[in-house]
């Protein structure tokens, strides 16, 4: 019986930082979830630090212009 009393008081506290997340959103100016990612904060933008899937991107976009796809051949010389 103690377990369902922690587990009933865990789930209620749960609801109340739901609720109290909610309110602050609709009451807020313009409220929108906060953005955490990497890429959402301007100091760390300035300082070339990115996440892991836009670092990708860019790496892939500078292969794509070193590589020359028309002296691609399956045969070595």
């Amino acid at each position: 019986m103690a377990i369902m009393k922690v587990f009933l008081l865990a789930i209620a506290l749960v609801a109340l930082a739901m609720v109290g997340l909610a309110i602050r959103i609709l009451l807020k100016k313009g409220g929108q979830f906060p953005n955490t990612h990497v890429g959402g904060n301007k100091n760390m933008r300035e300082r070339g630090i990115y996440c892991a899937q836009t670092l990708d991107k860019i790496e892939q976009s500078k292969a794509k212009k070193e590589l020359k796809y028309k002296d691609l051949t399956l045969i070595r010389k």
